[in-house]
């Protein structure tokens, strides 16, 4: 198996996420990738998967992936059924972190328990 077949689930996430500037190439069986993530979630999203193949520290991959928005980690289309603490949970894996965006927030939120579909969350860095 080519390394790049082994990263192949790497690959195909970036495209997910709409990576830009992408550019992979192999060399004496390392895979170098580089390219500019739209988010710092998107970025560890990246990493995670990096990891979850080739373990914690892989040395058959050289990875070089940038943040475009830092302003931000994330920013978050609200789905029907979401809360802010379902979407805290989600982003910090803790739902009283709800506060955090709604304060990041309230240009277009009032209240933190009324958010709609459809509407751009931004998902401050904590």
């Amino acid at each position: 198996m080519s390394v790049k077949s082994k990263y192949q689930p790497v690959l195909t996430l970036g495209e997910q996420l709409g990576i830009k500037d992408g550019n992979v190439s192999e060399d004496g069986g390392v895979l170098k990738i580089k390219g500019v993530a739209g988010t710092q979630y998107e970025k560890n999203l990246l990493w995670d998967k990096i990891k979850e193949i080739g373990g914690q520290s892989p040395s058959d991959i050289k990875a070089n992936i940038t943040v475009e928005d830092e302003s931000v980690y994330h920013r978050h289309v609200v789905k029907s059924g979401e809360s802010l603490s379902k979407i805290a949970k989600h982003y910090y894996g803790d739902p009283m972190k709800y506060k955090e965006i709604f304060q990041a927030n309230t240009n277009i939120l009032n209240n933190p328990d009324m958010i709609h579909p459809d509407q751009v969350l931004v998902i401050p860095n904590l």
